[in-house]
């Protein structure tokens, strides 16, 4: 697991989404695209808060909540509609929110997939469906002008309004996931990710394999998926983020038009609130690598909580900022032991994983260990530098403009912020916010919410025993 930079971003642990987005149509020049992105770069890369655009917001006529930023420098809009349809609603079918959304696009009303992807090529429109623990998204980039635009949004709100679910699909699409599932069962990152995530999390549904099992994906009937759909991709359940070259009264009608087909529904309840971690617990797992992968970690925090920019701030320094982290110091830097070692946190709505990453020789997996926990309890215990610590505040806070560089990746923080209901100043506000956080600040939410001796350790690699629990980290 590699951890993004900017903490709104997705983070790449939690399940991606299918759906590759086709080659754009050389509809612009060359020079007017560069031209375009390079005006981007030059508006965000000033680095000030001042320079973040205002985000609009309002609710469409059956009730979605809408995000909205004008981007003027290039005739696209970028869309992103979350729903709270992730892995976590599973309940008794590991997998069913994950096959619901890869069906979406392979059929709805009288059109094929085939069919649905001819109209969205034909207008160059990019698609795609993904779905995480907590939320289901689906995407579109489009031109603007109508003769474009217009045709693609009419295919997605049809997408989401009548999907056929079609036998025929629904058997194409289950075997694409089980042929997935047999590969990341040959994958000792994949094995150590759903082992760690298993351990933490035990019967709460983020426990749930978004990617289901052989048994669960085999036993999904045509009816439940048609039911998921019908309980969870309604307006209630539903937000919409929104950049792009339009003005508010274009906005509102392109997302009235996307999600005008959707029913009211009734609101999902959040997940419920998640058990700590009271014991540390080593799992190792056999595997014929050359290398061992590693997952040390506990349960960390939820997107709501007050502490996570003080967490943050101190990762980058602990082990979120590449090779010049105090992970990779003193894993790679002084000992050899790993090409690299990371850590991060993963907020969801309910509290997502703390992880340490790493990667070395079979041989060197209990020194590597040793030194991984030794430079977390002491990182714990004392707290960064002061000087670090300055250095990590600049790093992030210098990077957090070229951060949101480009309308993708605008959407995405766009997207989660309306998804996870932060505040609408979030954007703004968030380089001040960082730099009032100070040293003591980041110690005592260090202390608050890390606990160095109640990990869960997951070994995967060759030559090495059965599952075990451990009795110290």
């Amino acid at each position: 697991m590699r951890f993004a930079k900017f903490p709104l971003t997705p983070n790449p642990s939690h399940d991606q989404g299918r759906g590759e987005f086709k080659d754009f149509p050389v509809m612009l020049s060359l020079k007017s695209l560069l031209s375009g992105v390079l005006a981007i770069a030059l508006f965000l890369a000033s680095g000030l808060a001042a320079a973040v655009p205002e985000i609009q917001h309002w609710r469409t006529a059956n009730g979605v909540l809408v995000y909205f930023i004008p981007a003027r420098e290039l005739p696209m809009v970028d869309v992103q509609i979350l729903f709270n349809a992730g892995s976590a609603r599973d309940g008794e079918r590991p997998g069913l929110a994950k096959l619901t959304n890869a069906l979406l696009e392979e059929g709805a009303g009288d059109w094929s997939a085939d069919a649905i992807a001819d109209r969205l090529d034909r207008v160059g429109a990019r698609f795609s469906a993904s779905s995480r623990r907590d939320s289901a998204t689906i995407a579109l980039r489009s031109l603007v002008d109508p003769r474009y635009l217009q045709p693609a949004v009419e295919t997605v709100a049809r997408l989401l309004k009548e999907p056929t679910f079609a036998p025929d699909a629904l058997d194409r699409v289950r075997q694409q996931m089980l042929t997935a599932l047999r590969e990341r069962a040959q994958s000792p990152g994949a094995i150590a990710q759903d082992a760690f995530y298993k351990a933490l999390y035990d019967k709460h549904p983020y426990g749930s394999p978004p990617d289901g099992t052989p048994a669960s994906l085999n036993a999904i009937a045509r009816a439940e998926i048609q039911d998921f759909h019908r309980r969870h991709y309604t307006a209630a359940n539903a937000v919409v983020a929104l950049v792009g070259d339009l003005d508010r009264p274009a906005a509102e009608q392109l997302a009235n038009a996307l999600v005008a087909g959707l029913s009211q529904g009734e609101p999902i309840s959040p997940p419920p609130p998640v058990s700590p971690v009271t014991a540390s617990q080593t799992i190792r797992i056999p595997h014929p690598s050359s290398q061992s992968h590693i997952l040390i970690g506990q349960v960390g925090v939820s997107r709501a909580d007050p502490d996570y920019y003080a967490l943050y701030l101190g990762n980058h320094v602990l082990g979120g900022n590449g090779l010049v982290s105090q992970l990779s110091q003193e894993i790679r830097e002084k000992r050899g032991l790993a090409y690299g070692a990371y850590s991060g946190f993963s907020p969801m709505r309910q509290a997502g994983p703390f992880v340490l990453n790493l990667q070395t020789r079979n041989d060197q997996v209990d020194t590597a260990l040793q030194v991984a926990q030794t430079t977390l309890r002491e990182f714990t215990a004392n707290g960064p530098a002061a000087q670090t610590l300055e250095e990590a505040r600049q790093n992030i806070t210098g990077g957090f403009a070229l951060d949101l560089a480009g309308n993708g990746k605008l959407v995405g923080a766009l997207g989660v912020i309306a998804f996870y209901g932060l505040p609408l100043d979030y954007l703004q506000n968030y380089i001040g916010t960082m730099n009032g956080i100070s040293l003591e600040q980041v110690k005592i939410a260090w202390q608050r919410h890390v606990q160095p001796d109640r990990l869960i350790t997951v070994i995967v690699g060759g030559g090495q025993s059965a599952s075990k629990p451990a009795t110290g980290s």
